[in-house]
């Protein structure tokens, strides 16, 4: 991802020197400014108040995964992400993001898959902030991160908290935006494989190909905000409730199929066996008729759902 990001350089000094010098030197001007009662010493004070108090706006505090976009008159001049206590140029404008990572558990949504089918399909990201330039200045945060909010009787409720507002502001954009990806690789593919080759990749044995491709869709749709997704997977897929009831029964048809498959396909071998062993050890000799019929038998047998009933014969193999 190309980044437009750019390391602050511009003048910076420990917060804890400058707090030496603001409260001592600065201070003690002041003082001796009043204490002389004339009147260059009182404009003089006064300057240095107005200096003093001007000096506050200069100090700012990171701790790790924190960055603050440097704003001099509208002019971008870099990003601060060293962590500890700093004084810059008061009038620059020092607007404060988070390089945390963070989850979003977006709730399922209803697409149809490559066949139509209308699914339910959710997944959970991890994303974070990657370039701070992108971020405030190619998508309008600023504007979506406003520190008032509409309550339900439709009064403005200010939040007081400008950082947790952009940062809820970019939230809303990866939601939005993992939605349209997720439509887009959700339509790419079949649910199963019922009505599809049984080699093709579908969303419920795709596992960790969908999830890539899935991630890459994310990473291209977030690239303009500098926004990266750290892992992006699918953590709900089931089929709309209007067709799961059919689509159950479909499910259960198919699984009794198999099952009958593998029933006759061993049913057929015992018989095979059971007609060898007759033969090879000469217990009975059986005609063409004879043996079809046994094989008949010993088919109901096997492949009945329930347990024959035997009919004892008490004559002779004739009647």
């Amino acid at each position: 991802m190309e980044t437009k990001e750019l390391n602050f350089r511009g003048f910076k000094i420990n917060g804890f020197l400058m707090l030496a010098i603001h409260l001592l030197l600065v201070s003690g001007i002041i003082t001796y400014s009043f204490i002389q009662m004339t009147t260059p010493f009182f404009i003089l004070g006064g300057v240095c108040l107005l200096i003093w108090f001007t000096l506050f706006g200069g100090y700012m505090q990171l701790e790790p995964n924190e960055a603050r976009i440097m704003v001099f008159f509208g002019e971008y001049k870099g990003t601060f992400k060293e962590t500890g206590f700093f004084w810059v140029n008061p009038f620059m404008n020092k607007k404060q993001l988070s390089l945390r990572a963070r989850n979003l558990d977006v709730e399922p949504i209803k697409v149809n898959d490559k066949i139509g089918n209308p699914i339910l399909i959710g997944l959970v990201l991890v994303w974070k902030l990657k370039d701070t330039y992108k971020a405030m200045f190619e998508i309008d945060s600023e504007t979506m991160a406003s520190d008032t909010t509409v309550s339900s009787d439709g009064k403005e409720v200010s939040t007081g908290n400008a950082v947790a507002n952009r940062m809820n502001a970019f939230e809303n954009f990866v939601k939005i935006q993992s939605d349209a990806a997720l439509r887009q690789v959700a339509g790419q593919y079949a649910y199963d494989d019922n009505e599809a080759d049984t080699d093709e990749l579908t969303l419920r044995s795709g596992g960790e190909e969908i999830n890539e491709q899935l991630e890459q869709k994310l990473n291209e749709r977030l690239a303009m905000a500098g926004i990266e997704v750290v892992e992006a997977r699918i953590n709900y897929l089931a089929y709309a409730p209007e067709i799961a009831a059919v689509m159950l029964r479909r499910q259960q048809a198919s699984a009794i199929i198999s099952a009958r498959e593998k029933i006759v396909e061993g049913a057929v071998s015992m018989v095979h066996m059971a007609l060898d062993k007759l033969s090879q050890e000469d217990i009975v000799e059986l005609d063409e008729d004879k043996k079809a019929a046994m094989v008949s038998n010993l088919l109901v047998v096997l492949c009945a759902d329930e347990a024959a009933q035997p009919v004892v014969n008490t004559g002779t193999l004739n009647h």
